[in-house]
């Protein structure tokens, strides 16, 4: 749990200042599940540069509540938390100096947005909260006033959540709580856990992550798992202590993260899908009389493919799927063994391509227009599909045929503007893989928009 917030200050001598506003949101790495802002009677004058600044005045904050006097509110909206600040060591100096005068010892785990973004999105030209969420198409109402900074800060935090790849925020945030991870049972995790689509991270006692999994139904994956009495499920069982997950809305991005941490992090209970997801892919080859021919093979790193499955059977299925859909003949694309004409043709769904009836270049062209509609091979476009909530969208950003990454947005000039798109992406590793992942699951879903870039 976090406690995302921003202070406005007096201004003054070190360890002087007063807080004149403060904004909390209580973020349980998915959403905000409280929230408290107040103005604050500081007791003291405030430095004319901030009132430029910020908008505050002394006249303003006559009758807003003394610091005692929302004291104990921040103690409860903060207990158990990690205090989340845009340069938190300045908000937390803040915070703990007010308390010291009240003679209340207030001690919290702190986590520096600056720094985090620092390490997870490097080279931006300036890390300052207004520069920073403008080059990443965060909006920003009241800049410098508690409640406006704070609420950027929480869509920040959850994007940096997304961009940490390594999952070393929420594993830091498991070895400081142990206590409360260890308390719960198995029970305890399934109750907690959302019914939504995600990724799901299982950690030990230490915080290491042991399994990553995702699903369309988290709640009930995990019932799966802890109910299970296989030998892989038991030594699971036996040993989490802790599970965490993210929402992604989209299977799709589910998949891909799910791919990318099981590589990244090695749990010791996910070596199979350590190995590649698919065994067969579809190649294409031109015959001795110029047709293009379809055929399934088991997959070869060393040959182009136009599309990979995961097992033999699928790729039967999808390929007879294909010859009816673009009319082509079930003998060049192996479906149908005969040394005459193929069946589709007795039923005039095949135009004679096996039995030279059709010139090579017409039949040649609705392979070329499958093969075209089918691989991203050299294409520069966008696949977007669901968010996290009704007014997210995520994106899949595929440049030269390369999958680059994924990321969310709210609004559309933050993918029609490359500079701001490019802040959005959590740069991820193309391999065979995810190119299967992506296909397969263009493949299965024709609705899903995608959009060609120039």
């Amino acid at each position: 749990m976090y406690a995302i917030l921003d202070i406005e200050t007096t201004g003054g001598k070190y360890n002087e200042e007063g807080i004149t506003e403060i904004a909390i949101y209580r973020f349980d790495g998915h959403e905000i599940v409280d929230q408290f802002s107040s103005l604050i009677n500081p007791e003291r004058s405030i430095q004319p540069f901030v009132v430029n600044l910020t908008g505050i005045n002394n006249q303003m904050l006559r009758n807003a509540p003394k610091f005692y006097e929302v004291a104990k509110r921040i103690i409860e909206i903060t207990e158990d938390c990690t205090l989340v600040a845009h340069n938190a060591k300045f908000d937390n100096r803040i915070l703990t100096t007010e308390f010291d005068r009240l003679g209340y010892k207030y001690e919290k785990k702190t986590l520096c947005t600056v720094e985090l973004s620092k390490k997870l999105i490097p080279d931006l030209p300036s890390y300052s909260l207004g520069k920073l969420v403008k080059s990443l198409g965060i909006p920003l109402t009241d800049r410098h006033r508690a409640q406006g900074d704070a609420k950027a800060t929480v869509t920040l935090f959850k994007m940096l959540l997304n961009k940490d790849t390594q999952k070393n925020i929420i594993q830091a945030a498991v070895r400081k709580n142990p206590k409360r991870q260890l308390e719960p049972k198995l029970l305890d995790f399934i109750a907690e856990a959302p019914t939504e689509t995600g990724v799901y991270y299982m950690h030990r006692d230490d915080g290491k992550i042991i399994y990553i999994g995702k699903s369309k139904n988290i709640k009930k994956r995990l019932t799966q798992h802890f109910t299970s009495d296989n030998r892989k499920s038991k030594r699971i069982q036996k040993e989490v202590a802790s599970v965490s997950y993210e929402k992604t809305g989209s299977d799709l991005i589910a998949q891909l993260k799910e791919s990318e941490e099981i590589k990244s992090n090695r749990p010791v209970y996910n070596r199979a899908l350590r190995k590649s997801t698919f065994n067969h892919q579809l190649t294409s080859f031109k015959d001795e009389n110029g047709y293009i021919n379809l055929k399934i093979e088991k997959a070869d790193a060393r040959k182009k493919a136009i599309t990979t499955f995961t097992n033999y059977q699928q790729a039967k299925a999808v390929l007879f799927k294909i010859t009816e859909a673009y009319k082509l003949c079930q003998k060049l694309n192996g479906l149908h063994k005969t040394q005459g004409s193929c069946f589709q043709y007795s039923i005039k769904a095949c135009n004679g391509a096996c039995i030279a009836a059709e010139p090579p270049e017409a039949y040649n062209r609705r392979v070329q227009q499958f093969i075209d509609e089918t691989s991203y091979k050299n294409q520069n476009m966008l696949i977007i599909d669901r968010g996290r909530d009704v007014e997210e969208r995520s994106v899949v950003l595929i440049e030269a045929g390369q999958y680059k990454g994924f990321g969310y947005f709210n609004l559309n000039h933050q993918i029609t503007n490359p500079e701001i798109l490019k802040t959005l992406i959590n740069p991820m590793q193309n391999n065979r893989d995810v190119q299967h992942i992506i296909q397969n699951y263009l493949r299965k879903n024709k609705k899903v928009k995608t959009v060609k870039l120039s």
